[in-house]
C-alpha cells in the first residue's frame, strides 16, 4: 500500500520502515518514539477527510460557473447574466438561490459538528470518521443525479453532515496520534489534502466543462464519491486513538499496546501516565459543553471561536467558492476562468506543504504573522485594481485581469502556509482531554457558520460594496494578525496534554487561568 499513499507522508514512511531513531524531545518532551507505519498510514488515511471537504469547496464554485448547470437549475439567473446588458459586473451572479446551493452544505455541517461531538467523544475517533466518510458518499450519489434544485440541495445537505463529521474528528485523530515533535507536520497533512481537494475539482471541472453535451457537471458532482470512498473504507482499518480508548473503556492495557505500536518501541510509560492522568480529570466532567465556558478553559474558548472565525474573514472562501464566478466578473471567459481557478489551486497545495515543512521548525505564530503581512498586501492590491480598472459596465484589460490573478495568488500562498493548515492545527491541540470533543465541535460550527455567512452573502455584498469589499478583508488581515501577536503563545513541539502550561505561562492568559493553578494540581494528583 506505499504507492497509495500521499508524497509527504511517503518520504516519512520510508524512512521508518528503513528503522528511523527513538526521538527525544528534551525538557519540553519526555516521550521516546519514532515515526512508524501505522502513524503515516493512519494520518495519510485520516486526512483524507480534508479531500473531500476541499473536493466539494472547489466543485461547488466550478459548477455554478457552468452555463448547462445554470440553464437547468438557474434559468433566470443565467438569462439575466445572458441577455441583461445594463446589470453591473459586479451583480451577474448576484441570486439567493445560487448561493444556497453552495450554503446549504455547511448549515447542515454546523448542525452535524454538534451530534459529531457526542459521537467522537462516546464511540470513539474512529466511528465518527466512518461516519461521515459513508454520509458524503451518499450525498454525491444524490447530487449527481439531481433532477431539480431540491435533491440538489438535499445532496448537498447530506455531503453537510459527513464534511461536519470529518472535519469533527480528523484533525483530533491525527493530533492524538501523530508523535509530539511532528504533531504539526502530521496535522497539516490534512489542509494539504483540502487543497488537493480543491486542485482536483478545479482540474476537474476544466475537463468536464468541455463535455459538449453539457452533462459534465454531473461528473463533477458525483465524483465526490471517490475520496469519499477512500475515507470510509480507509478508517474501517485505522487504529483507535489511545487518548480515546482510555477516555471511554480505561482500557489501559489495550491502549498501551497501540502506544508501543503507533510509537515503535516499548518504553511508552511516559507517555501513558500523562494519558491516564488527563483520562482521570475528563472522567470528572460530565457536561463538557457546560465545563468550557469556565474561567480555568477561558484561553481555549476564545481559541475555538476565534481562530475559525478569523480563519473564514480573511476572504478564502470568496475565491474557493466562487474563483470561477469571480474571473468571470472581470471579463474571463468560462474556460479561461476554470483554468485560472486551476491555477490558485496548485499555488495553495504547494504553499501548504511547504507550511507542513516548515511549522515545525519556525513555530504556528512566525507562519501566522508572515501569511497576515501578505494576504493584507495582496488584498489591497485586488481591491486597488478593480477600484481602478473595473467599473459596472464593459471589461477589464486582459493585462489588469491577469495582474489580479497573480495576486489572487499571492494572497492564496500566504493563506495556505499560515491561518489555512494552522487554523486547524492550533484548536485541534490545545484542548484538554475533559473538553476536547466540546472544543473542536465549537470551532467546526464557528468555522461552518461563517462559512454559510461568507457563501451566502459574498454575491450580493460584491454587489453592493463591489472593490469595496476587498479592503474590508484586508482590514480583518490586520486585526487578526495583531490578535495572534498579543494573545496566541507558541506551541510546537509541545506533548498535546501538556499544553496547559503555555496559558500559565502567557503573560497574558496567566491573569485569567492562574488562580486556578492549585486546583488543576490538586486533581491531577
Amino acid at each position: 500500500w506505499l504507492p497509495l499513499v500521499s508524497s509527504p507522508y511517503r518520504v516519512l514512511l520510508e524512512k521508518a520502515m528503513a528503522g528511523g531513531e527513538a526521538m527525544e524531545y528534551g525538557e519540553t518532551c519526555r516521550y521516546n518514539g519514532r515515526i512508524t507505519p501505522t502513524v503515516v498510514f493512519a494520518c495519510a488515511v485520516a486526512a483524507t477527510g480534508g479531500i473531500i471537504f476541499g473536493y466539494d469547496i472547489g466543485i461547488s464554485g466550478g459548477v455554478t460557473s457552468m452555463e448547462p448547470f445554470l440553464k437547468k437549475f438557474f434559468p433566470e439567473m443565467y438569462h439575466k447574466m445572458e441577455e441583461d446588458t445594463e446589470i453591473s459586473n459586479y451583480c451577474k451572479f448576484d441570486s439567493q438561490l445560487l448561493t444556497l446551493f453552495t450554503s446549504s452544505l455547511h448549515i447542515a455541517g454546523l448542525v452535524a459538528s454538534f451530534f459529531a461531538s457526542s459521537v467522537t467523544r462516546y464511540l470513539g475517533r474512529r466511528p465518527s470518521i466512518l461516519a461521515g466518510g459513508a454520509t458524503f458518499l451518499a450525498g454525491s450519489a444524490l447530487g449527481g443525479a439531481a433532477s431539480n434544485v431540491a435533491m440538489l440541495i438535499f445532496g448537498r445537505v447530506l455531503l453537510g453532515i459527513g464534511v461536519g463529521f470529518a472535519n469533527q474528528s480528523v484533525p483530533l485523530y491525527i493530533s492524538e496520534i501523530a508523535p509530539p515533535r511532528h504533531r504539526g507536520f502530521f496535522n497539516n497533512g490534512f489542509e494539504l489534502c483540502l487543497g488537493i481537494g480543491v486542485l482536483f475539482a478545479n482540474l476537474l471541472n476544466y475537463g468536464t466543462e468541455k463535455i459538449e453535451a453539457g452533462w459534465g457537471w454531473r461528473i463533477s458532482l458525483a465524483m465526490a464519491a471517490a475520496p469519499a470512498s477512500i475515507l470510509t473504507l480507509g478508517a474501517i482499518l485505522l487504529p483507535e486513538t489511545p487518548n480515546s480508548l482510555i477516555q471511554r473503556s480505561s482500557d489501559i492495557g489495550k491502549a498501551k499496546s497501540v502506544l508501543r505500536r503507533i510509537r515503535g518501541t516499548d518504553d511508552v510509560q511516559a507517555e501513558l501516565d500523562d494519558l491516564v492522568k488527563a483520562s482521570s480529570i475528563s472522567k470528572t466532567v460530565h457536561h463538557p459543553f457546560r465545563t468550557i465556558i469556565q474561567r480555568k478553559y477561558r484561553p481555549q474558548l476564545v481559541m475555538s471561536i476565534a481562530i475559525p472565525f478569523f480563519q473564514q474573514v480573511t476572504g478564502i472562501n470568496v475565491i474557493s467558492f466562487y474563483a470561477p464566478v469571480l474571473f468571470r466578473t472581470i471579463g474571463l471567459g468560462e474556460s479561461a476562468s476554470l483554468l485560472s481557478a486551476v491555477m490558485t489551486g496548485v499555488v495553495g497545495a504547494v504553499s501548504i506543504f511547504i507550511c507542513m515543512l516548515l511549522v515545525d521548525k519556525l513555530g504556528q505564530r512566525k507562519l501566522f504573522m508572515i501569511g497576515g503581512v501578505q494576504m493584507l498586501a495582496a488584498q489591497v492590491m485586488v481591491g486597488g485594481i478593480m477600484a481602478a480598472k473595473l467599473g459596472d459596465h464593459g471589461e477589464i484589460r486582459k493585462a489588469y485581469a491577469y495582474l489580479l490573478i497573480v495576486f489572487v495568488c499571492v494572497y492564496v500562498a500566504g493563506f495556505c502556509w499560515s491561518w489555512g493548515p494552522l487554523g486547524w492545527l492550533i484548536p485541534s491541540e490545545i484542548f484538554p482531554l475533559e473538553i476536547r470533543s466540546a472544543g473542536q465541535s465549537i470551532t467546526v460550527a464557528v468555522g461552518f457558520l461563517l462559512v454559510y455567512l461568507v457563501a451566502q452573502t459574498f454575491l450580493s455584498m460584491l454587489c453592493h460594496f463591489k472593490s469595496g469589499l476587498f479592503f474590508i478583508f484586508a482590514g480583518w488581515a490586520v486585526i487578526m494578525t495583531v490578535f495572534v501577536h498579543l494573545l496566541l503563545p507558541e506551541t510546537k513541539n509541545l506533548p498535546i496534554e501538556r499544553m496547559d502550561k503555555i496559558w500559565r505561562e502567557h503573560w497574558f492568559w496567566k491573569k485569567i487561568v492562574g488562580e486556578n493553578d492549585v486546583e488543576t494540581h490538586k486533581i491531577e494528583a
